[in-house]
C-alpha cells in the first residue's frame, strides 16, 4: 500500500503544472515540437517523464538526473580510488555514496531545469502576471523544477527503503505505463482498419516476446562445486555436490536504462540552444535513426560487461570458495577457480547482451517505417524495462511472504 500510495502521488505531480506556465497551451506547442527535426530528441525526454514534459508540470525533469548521477557515481567507483574503498565499507560507505549521488543530482537537476526554461521560451510561452519582472517567474520555473526533480529522488528512495521493489525502476515503470492509453489511441485513431490491424499485430507480436524475456531472465549456468569432507568435533562436515548459479542476464535491464540515459544527454543539452539547428540535428540524430541504433547496441554490450563486472566479483567467489572448502572438480582453488568462472561469466554475457540490444533496437526500425505509436511507447526497451520490473516486484513480494510465513511458523 506504501509503494502504491508512492506512484499515485508521483502520477499526480505529473500532472501539476508549473506555476506561471498556461497549462491549457502547452500541448499544441509540444506536439509541433514533435514534428520538427528534434522531434525524436523531445519524444525520448517525454517518454522517461511520463508524458510529464508536455504538460511542463512539475515533474516535467523526471527521474533521469537521479538515474544519470547514478550512472556517473558508479563509473566512477571503477576509476577513483577513494570512492572505490568506501563502496567497500558496507553500508557507511555506501551511504556516503548516497549522499554524493544526491548532490550531483542537484546539480544536474539545476542543470536541465534552465535548459528547459530556455526550451519553453523557445516555444513562445508567455509567463503570466502582469506587473513582475520576467526573472522573478525564471526564477520560480527553475526552482519548482528542480524541487520537483529532488521531491522524485526522494519518492524512489523511500520505495526502496520502505516498500516493495526498487523505486527508480518503479517509476520508469509507471511512466511507461502512464504512456500505453494514449499511445493505444493514438495509433487506432491514425487511419482505420489498416491501423487496427497493426495494432493487434503489435499486442500478439509483445505477447510472443515477454516469455522469450521472462525465458532469458530466469536462465542460468550452473557450475557444479564440490565441497571436501573435513571433521569438527565428532562431526564430518562437508562432501555433498552443489552448484554455483550465473544469472545469464546478470545485468537484468540496467544495461538498457543506463544506454537510454547516455542517450538521453544530447536531448538535455539541446534544450539550451533551441536556435542552433546543428545542435538540433546532432540531438535528434542520436535520438532516433540509424545512428541511435548503432549506439544503442554499444552502450547495451559496454553496460552488460560493466554492470555484470560490478555486481560479480569472481576473486571474490573464488576466494570464499576456498575459505569454505569447496572446489570445482578439475579447476584448481584459486586464481583458476577466478579465471574458469570469469571465462564462463562473459561467455554467457555476450549472448545475453546481444539479445538485450535486439529487443530494444528492432521495434525502433519497426517505427521509423511504420510511424506506429503504439511502437514507440511500448517498444522494446519499454517491454523489457517493464518485465524485467515485474520480475524483480515478484520476487519482493515472495520474500516478503516466505518472511511473514515463517514467522508464523516459528511462532
Amino acid at each position: 500500500m506504501f509503494t502504491i500510495a508512492m506512484l499515485v502521488l508521483y502520477r499526480i505531480g505529473a500532472h501539476v503544472p508549473v506555476p506561471g506556465i498556461p497549462f491549457q497551451g502547452m500541448t499544441g506547442l509540444f506536439a509541433s515540437a514533435n514534428d520538427s527535426i528534434a522531434g525524436g530528441a523531445m519524444a525520448l525526454l517525454n517518454l522517461f517523464s511520463g508524458g510529464a514534459l508536455s504538460y511542463v508540470s512539475v515533474f516535467s525533469l523526471g527521474i533521469m538526473p537521479y538515474i544519470t548521477s547514478s550512472i556517473i557515481m558508479q563509473m566512477l567507483q571503477s576509476v577513483v580510488p577513494s570512492l572505490h574503498e568506501l563502496a567497500r565499507e558496507g553500508e557507511v560507505g555506501q551511504t556516503k555514496i548516497t549522499q554524493y549521488s544526491r548532490y550531483l543530482t542537484l546539480a544536474l537537476a539545476l542543470l536541465n531545469a534552465v535548459g528547459y526554461l530556455f526550451l519553453f521560451k523557445s516555444f513562445g510561452i508567455q509567463f503570466n502576471g502582469a506587473d513582475a519582472p520576467e526573472v522573478i517567474f525564471d526564477i520560480m520555473v527553475v526552482g519548482t523544477l528542480v524541487a520537483g526533480a529532488m521531491l522524485i529522488m526522494w519518492i524512489g528512495e523511500l520505495i526502496t527503503q520502505r516498500g516493495i521493489g526498487n523505486g527508480m525502476s518503479l517509476i520508469i515503470f509507471a511512466n511507461i505505463m502512464a504512456g500505453l492509453p494514449q499511445a493505444i489511441f493514438s495509433s487506432v485513431s491514425d487511419g482505420g482498419t489498416a491501423s487496427i490491424v497493426l495494432t493487434a499485430v503489435i499486442f500478439v507480436i509483445i505477447l510472443c516476446v515477454i516469455p522469450l524475456i521472462v525465458f532469458i531472465e530466469r536462465g542460468q549456468r550452473r557450475i557444479p562445486v564440490q565441497y571436501a569432507k573435513r571433521v569438527v568435533g565428532r562431526r564430518i562436515m562437508g562432501g555433498q555436490s552443489t552448484y554455483l548459479p550465473i544469472k545469464v542476464n546478470t545485468a537484468g535491464v540496467i544495461p538498457i536504462i543506463f544506454a537510454s540515459a547516455i542517450l538521453y544527454l544530447p536531448a538535455q543539452l539541446a534544450v539550451f540552444f533551441p536556435g542552433v539547428g546543428w545542435v538540433q540535428a546532432f540531438a535528434g540524430a542520436l535520438s532516433s535513426g540509424w545512428i541511435n541504433w548503432i549506439l544503442n547496441v554499444v552502450l547495451i554490450v559496454f553496460f552488460a560487461y560493466f554492470y555484470t563486472s560490478m555486481v560479480f566479483n569472481p576473486e571474490d567467489t573464488a576466494e570464499n570458495l576456498k575459505k569454505q572448502g569447496g572446489f570445482i572438480p578439475g579447476v584448481r582453488p584459486g586464481r583458476a577457480t577466478a579465471a574458469y568462472i570469469k571465462n564462463a561469466l562473459s561467455k554467457i554475457t555476450l549472448p545475453s547482451a546481444v539479445f538485450l540490444a535486439f529487443i530494444a533496437i528492432v521495434p525502433s526500425i519497426v517505427f521509423s517505417f511504420t510511424g506506429n505509436q503504439l511502437i514507440q511507447a511500448f517498444g522494446g526497451t519499454s517491454v523489457l524495462i517493464m518485465v524485467g520490473v515485474v520480475m524483480d516486484t515478484i520476487a519482493k513480494v515472495e520474500s516478503q511472504l516466505k518472511m511473514y510465513d515463517y514467522d508464523g511458523f516459528f511462532k
